[in-house]
């Protein structure tokens, strides 16, 4: 690298800049076989985390865009593993349906079942999760064993998600956790290996909310 020569940054206004980004990742992507509902998807994750290998890697059950869309719409909740997720979320995209996000990570009657049962706390935390928010979106970019366990309880009829966002991240379980999901014939948005993550999944919602704003804007 030559730091003799001066850097000069590109020159763009703030409402600008996504949209070059957007442009440049259509450019580098190139040639794909995601359908135009999909894209908007991908084009956010590539966006969250400059990854086109992530990218190239993500896959979609048939219905997941329009289930998606119409759990926002429906006001269903959305249910993150982490508080990280829950910050980085466009809220009121998803309040003005009457939508809401929940975390029961840190719930003091998770956090006390998990100690007695000697389980994770996102294990128990999706128990709750799915006796409470039937039909909801839930999102997990961090536990694999909390899409383990959301993978058990639809199984055996426990649990009945509107869409499920499984992109957990790291090295214990987590390719292993989306390979099981894709075996699930429900709504899902998910990718092949040990990628994910906050980011990875909260560019999924917010990417589906948008999609969500604006099918309510066509309908009127």
């Amino acid at each position: 690298m030559d730091f003799g020569t001066e850097f000069k940054p590109l020159t763009v206004q703030p409402q600008e800049i996504e949209g070059l980004s957007f442009q440049m990742i259509t450019a580098e992507l190139g040639v794909h076989d995601f359908t135009a509902q999909q894209y908007p998807v991908v084009q956010r994750i590539i966006h969250a985390s400059a990854d086109f290998e992530l990218g190239r890697g993500l896959v979609f059950h048939p219905q997941a865009i329009e289930a998606g869309i119409a759990a926002i719409l429906a006001g269903k909740p959305i249910v993150a593993d982490v508080r990280m997720i829950e910050a980085g979320i466009a809220k009121a995209r998803i309040h003005q349906y009457g939508g809401d996000v929940r975390v029961h990570i840190s719930d003091p009657d998770v956090m006390e079942e998990a100690k007695a049962l000697g389980v994770t706390r996102a294990i128990i935390a999706m128990r709750k999760a799915c006796a409470e928010a039937p039909g909801g979106i839930f999102v997990i970019g961090n536990a694999p064993t909390a899409l383990l366990e959301l993978i058990r309880l639809v199984k055996e009829g426990a649990a009945q998600p509107g869409l499920v966002i499984g992109m957990p991240v790291g090295f214990v379980s987590a390719a292993e956790s989306k390979d099981e999901l894709r075996k699930l014939d429900i709504p899902y948005i998910s990718n092949i290996g040990r990628k994910g993550g906050s980011t990875v999944v909260v560019a999924a919602v917010n990417a589906l909310s948008l999609l969500a704003v604006r099918h309510a804007a066509e309908q009127q």
